[in-house]
């Protein structure tokens, strides 16, 4: 395959790759289906706790029920992750501060955004919070969440083509 037609490679990043950056993943994946985009999409952890497993069982729950399928094992992201791709979106600052670390070690310069720049309901809020912690609403509203900004990331690639 061409250069031209490489489909554009968006990494999902949180804390362990477990809820949130898997969901958005997922979401992304919807998106650029139903929108006829060509679109691969990764996800991963700026920490290495949970690497090996697959997503978390109540985020897994909560997808379902929304009619989304988490798929994948955790992985730990890394600077070949960070240039292999077209965008990295963090789910929040502090994986935003980790990424940008990491990418300015290895002199990456792939853009590397917070995910809910691309939610439309945003506003000033724009961080993906973390239901790890919390009980099953906080999983439902990263489902939301996701899906929203899934669909602003999906418009903003394809004006880019």
């Amino acid at each position: 395959m061409s250069s031209a037609d490489r489909h554009p490679v968006v990494l999902a990043v949180c804390l362990g790759n477990i809820c949130r950056s898997p969901t958005a993943a997922a979401a992304l994946r919807e998106a650029a289906d139903c929108a006829g985009v060509g679109l691969e999409v990764r996800s991963a952890g700026t920490g290495r706790w949970h690497v090996g497993d697959p997503p978390d069982a109540r985020m897994r729950r909560a997808a379902a029920q929304q009619g989304l399928t988490l798929t994948g094992v955790a992985e730990q992201v890394d600077a070949d992750a960070l240039a292999e791709a077209d965008l990295v979106l963090a789910m929040d600052r502090g994986n935003l501060a980790d990424l940008q670390q990491l990418a300015d070690r290895a002199g990456v310069d792939t853009p590397i955004r917070l995910y809910r720049e691309f939610d439309p309901d945003a506003r000033d809020d724009l961080e993906v919070p973390d239901p790890y912690y919390g009980g099953p609403d906080g999983f439902v509203e990263v489902v939301e969440l996701a899906r929203r900004a899934a669909r602003g990331v999906v418009d903003h690639l394809a004006g880019e083509r």
